[in-house]
């Protein structure tokens, strides 16, 4: 399977941007999905993630309310709907998939995942 990540760019803060990740050659039911963000000189975190089969979500709290996180099994695409921008969300976001259904505490961890896509990059300007 590959991964095909979109829809980066500059936005100013407060702004919105919504994040596309492509699956080819594989069938995204089959997965669970995430969002992965990695800042300059910093670790990648995990910004959102949804199992498969009981679709259920988590999100990195710095996230909650302004992030939305969803797959569309027909179109073997899924987004992340980013609102109410700040600075500090400027970074390379990274999509990434599981065949497993990884527990709840193992959602967000990096090491989970098999397959990533290339990164797009988010600049929120102030």
């Amino acid at each position: 399977v590959q991964l095909q990540a979109s829809g980066g760019g500059l936005v100013q803060a407060g702004g919105s941007l919504r994040l596309s990740c492509a699956v080819s050659g594989g069938t995204l039911d089959h997965y669970a999905i995430a969002w992965f963000r990695q800042a300059p000189g910093k670790e990648r975190e995990g910004v959102s993630s949804i199992r498969k089969g009981d679709r259920k979500t988590v999100y990195n709290n710095s996230v909650k309310g302004r992030f939305t996180i969803s797959r569309d099994n027909a179109k073997n695409t899924f987004y992340l709907q980013m609102n109410a921008l700040k600075s500090e969300d400027t970074a390379v976001y990274y999509c990434a998939t599981t065949s497993g259904n990884p527990i709840f505490s193992n959602m967000l961890r990096p090491t989970t995942y098999e397959v990533w896509g290339q990164g797009t990059k988010v600049t929120v300007s102030t």
